[in-house]
């Protein structure tokens, strides 16, 4: 159903990405996903690279947030077996590539956050942190880490 839900939104799940380096994507630990960083990727290849308040715009961040919060549940789904089986959004942690002076990383944030509960209804509503920072790797315009309670 979740994923319906997505599909509705003309949004597919992809494949989980493949890890940049040595770590692995997410881990499961009691009823509790972990994630990795995710980063928006799109079929192998980054998308919204770049700096917030420099060469990105505050809508490209949010497709770029929305984009790593999708790729947050492919990593997700690739422990749970299936989106069905998340019982409520605990935590996102949006880092956003932040030209100097630039202060909007919330709004930027926001496209993950709306995304998750226009999915998730009631159980996508989480607790978060927008933090700027100066580089993210590969220089993606954002980096996206969650943390889900499974059923």
């Amino acid at each position: 159903m979740i994923e319906e839900k997505i599909l509705s939104l003309g949004l597919l799940v992809p494949e989980a990405p493949k890890p940049l380096a040595a770590y692995i994507p997410a881990i499961k630990t009691g009823n509790l996903v972990f994630t990795a960083g995710q980063l928006p990727m799109v079929s192998g290849e980054l998308k919204f690279k770049g700096k917030l308040g420099g060469t990105v715009s505050i809508e490209e961040g949010k497709d770029a947030a929305r984009t790593c919060a999708l790729n947050c549940l492919s990593v997700i789904k690739s422990v749970a077996g299936n989106l069905d089986n998340i019982e409520r959004i605990i935590k996102v942690t949006v880092f956003v590539n932040s030209a100097s002076g630039f202060s909007d990383q919330p709004k930027v944030a926001n496209g993950a956050s709306e995304f998750l509960v226009e999915v998730f209804g009631e159980a996508g509503k989480h607790v978060r942190s927008a933090v700027g920072v100066n580089e993210l790797p590969i220089d993606a315009s954002v980096e996206i880490e969650m943390v889900v309670e499974l059923k």
